[in-house]
């Protein structure tokens, strides 16, 4: 292995290091804790060997939100599997996303709440982002007007975030998580 190699690595292996570390410190302690320089306490490197990475909080958050769309396109997938489905399929997707919401409410916030620097909606949108939307879309792609199942998605979608975010702040009662989003699906898909 050359000289190079070995400091690519290393360089990989920081970066990582440091979306874990924020990602943690946003867990256990809330995103105003995530700053550079605890950062750079936690990961025991200089705040310029942090810049050297990122240029700020916000890439940041945007690296833990991008690692945040690839689990919970893994745990849409795992819910329902791709292409279209039927109620079911509908519902169960429904459900991992707001259980991934509940069980990750930092990583959730660093994807919808926080400013991430990440386009959405448009050409230069990541791939775990794209990916993301697939997931959502696949199983209600039957279910929608043939014309823009896009917007269908995005409407649905949106509706699982205001559930999300609205039970979260207290708004909603948790108990009744399950009743909501019956609803919802019925609503989408006609039974």
């Amino acid at each position: 292995m050359s000289v190079r190699e070995r400091k690519e690595r290393e360089r990989a292996n920081r970066h990582r290091l440091i979306i874990a570390t924020a990602r943690e410190l946003a867990e256990n302690h809330g995103w105003d804790a995530v700053t550079t320089r605890r950062l750079a306490e936690q990961i025991e490197y200089s705040q310029p060997v942090l810049y050297s990475h990122f240029r700020g909080k916000n890439e940041i958050v945007g690296a833990v939100a991008l690692e945040g769309f690839a689990e919970l396109t893994t745990a849409l997938r795992a819910a329902a599997p791709e292409g279209p489905g039927d109620r079911e399929a509908v519902a169960a997707v429904a459900r991992a996303y707001t259980d991934f919401a509940a069980h990750n409410p930092a990583l959730y916030d660093a994807m919808f709440s926080l400013d991430n620097g990440l386009p959405f909606a448009d050409e230069a949108t990541p791939a775990p982002l794209r990916e993301g939307f697939q997931a959502l879309l696949d199983p209600l792609v039957d279910h929608a007007h043939p014309d823009e199942p896009g917007l269908f998605v995005e409407t649905f979608w949106a509706a699982l975030h205001g559930l999300v975010t609205l039970t979260r702040a207290g708004r909603l009662p948790t108990d009744r998580v399950p009743d909501r989003l019956t609803l919802l699906v019925d609503r989408f898909v006609p039974g």
